[in-house]
C-alpha cells in the first residue's frame, strides 16, 4: 500500500483533525485516511439519487420548516 506525506498543514488544522479523531475513537492518521476515503468515494461512485436517499435517511425524523415559514415569522416579528 502506498504512503502519503502531507506537509506545511496549519496548526489550527491539525488540532481540529485531532479533536475529530478522538471522537471517533481512532488515530490521526486512521482519521485522515477516512476522511480522503469519503471526500473521494462521494465524487467517484455516488450518484445524486444515492446522494439524496442517504440524505434523507440521515434526516428522517427531524422538524423541517420550510423558509419561508421562517422568513414569514421574522419579518412579522420587526
Amino acid at each position: 500500500m502506498a504512503q502519503l506525506l502531507v506537509r506545511n498543514l496549519d496548526d489550527a488544522l491539525i488540532a481540529r483533525l485531532r479533536a475529530r479523531a478522538a471522537r471517533n475513537g481512532r488515530s490521526v492518521e486512521a482519521e485522515h485516511r477516512e476522511i480522503l476515503r469519503e471526500a473521494l468515494a462521494a465524487r467517484d461512485g455516488e450518484d445524486f439519487w444515492e446522494l439524496a436517499r442517504r440524505l434523507r435517511a440521515e434526516t428522517a425524523g427531524r422538524i423541517a420548516i420550510p423558509s419561508e415559514v421562517l422568513l414569514r415569522e421574522d419579518r412579522d416579528a420587526r
